[in-house]
């Protein structure tokens, strides 16, 4: 009798083993196969060495996602990683889509994506309402990332900037940086964190004028501060908005 296949969409955190979920694990334990882009399935290996490691390069998501979904078809217990959280800019959404009506076994399986990782290193910029958004123009036009920005800004949002800069978009930072100045003051207190739990982990508070200099990469994470936020003794702060505090 053929077994039932199983499709887990794991997210397996910033990259440390200790921020993964418990139920992450547990995915990862139970799976024959583990599914990923390949830096993102190296970062669980030394783990689950013991696992079949079927990868693929960036760029190649619908790729990944349909070998994932062979595999299951074929009886075959497998997860998909993705780093941060399956569902925030992660694979599941495109899993569910390639699955359409067909009957598949998906559980997508949480985790903690860079907003919250690289929150706890800066401190609590995060405190209130906060609007992430990605500056990768491969899915969405510039000019709905510049909407959304200005949206966010002119709402006093703290913004999480996701995938800030690469080699093609050096200036792109510098750009988001100048859309938000046009709507916030040059003094904004904001953040980044670099290598999220993961060796060379950095982070630094700053302002927003100072921000604009940032040599970010797709490693980065940003933060930019609402009209509330503080530097408290070198951390990003953002009150929640108790009284008497």
């Amino acid at each position: 009798m053929n077994q039932k296949g199983k499709l887990y969409v794991v997210g397996i955190g910033p990259g440390a083993y200790e921020q993964m979920t418990v139920k992450a694990v547990r995915a990862l334990e139970k799976s024959q196969v583990i599914v990923g882009y390949t830096v993102y399935a190296q970062l669980v290996r030394e783990h689950f060495p013991e696992k079949e490691y079927v990868t693929t390069p960036m760029r190649q998501e619908k790729e990944r996602c349909q070998m994932a979904l062979d595999l299951v078809k074929k009886g075959k217990i497998v997860s998909m990683v993705c780093s941060g959280d399956s569902g925030v800019y992660g694979m599941s959404s495109l899993i569910f889509q390639l699955a359409g009506e067909e009957s598949f076994d998906i559980e997508a399986v949480p985790g903690v994506t860079a907003a919250l990782g690289g929150g706890a290193l800066l401190g609590a910029p995060l405190g209130h309402d906060f609007a992430v958004i990605s500056l990768s123009d491969l899915l969405t036009p510039m000019e709905i990332i510049e909407k959304r920005l200005r949206a966010a800004a002119q709402a006093d949002f703290v913004i999480c900037l996701y995938n800030p800069a690469s080699k093609k978009r050096a200036d792109y930072l510098k750009w988001a940086c100048d859309v938000v100045l046009s709507l916030r003051g040059p003094e904004t207190v904001c953040g980044w964190v670099k290598n999220i739990g993961r060796e060379g982990e950095t982070m630094e508070v700053l302002t927003l004028k100072e921000l604009k200099d940032l040599e970010a990469d797709m490693f980065t994470t940003v933060f930019i501060g609402s009209s509330n936020t503080k530097n408290i003794q070198g951390r990003m702060i953002t009150p929640r908005g108790y009284r008497n505090v």
